[in-house]
């Protein structure tokens, strides 16, 4: 690692600094930044019944060692089965439509996200996302904190009748 003596070190691992100009820019022409068109996502990948999941990055993909990344489809009206993603933290954006994630041992809690809003999923809560719109699809991009697409599906979860609405709290910023 070089030090600029300014304070600042630059770290471009696994950067080989006895490669030449030429072999440095072959190696990133083809180790470096990767375009997945959204027409060309995977959808071979774990899936659960009642949406449609698509890998965009994962390990076999494009070689990430610490993410997976798709976009997931919920048609109007629709539900997904019971389940979790193990270890995993999973982070979903709404794209379009409307989520309504129910979560909990018998899905006793319920929460909705609009487009722009991110969910976050703990590891090994059992969760459910809904459409909560009776005519428009749900789409989704979801990232997750690991290079596989960990599903364990859970088909005997009895679901509460009625749900307990959760409104987050941000601990850090204080509420309007």
């Amino acid at each position: 690692m070089h030090d600029s003596g300014e304070g600042h070190s630059h770290s471009h691992e696994p950067h080989d600094h006895a490669a030449g100009p030429d072999e440095t820019g072959a190696r990133w022409k083809h180790d470096g930044v990767r375009v997945i068109p959204g027409d060309r996502l995977d959808p071979n990948t774990a899936q659960t019944p009642g949406m449609f999941r698509q890998a965009a990055v994962n390990a076999a993909r494009v070689g990430a060692q610490k993410i997976w990344a798709g976009t997931v489809a919920i048609e109007p009206d629709a539900k997904t089965g019971v389940h979790h993603h193990g270890a995993l933290e999973s982070v979903i954006y709404i794209v379009s439509g409307r989520a309504r994630m129910r979560w909990g041992e018998h899905l006793e809690y319920v929460a909705e996200a609009g487009p722009g809003d991110f969910i976050f999923v703990p590891p090994y809560v059992p969760h459910q996302e809904i459409n909560a719109s009776t005519d428009e699809p749900l789409h989704c991009v979801l990232v997750r904190s690991d290079n596989e697409a960990v599903v364990v599906n859970l088909p005997d979860v009895e679901a509460a009748e009625r749900p307990e609405t959760v409104y987050w709290v941000d601990p850090i910023h204080k509420q309007p």
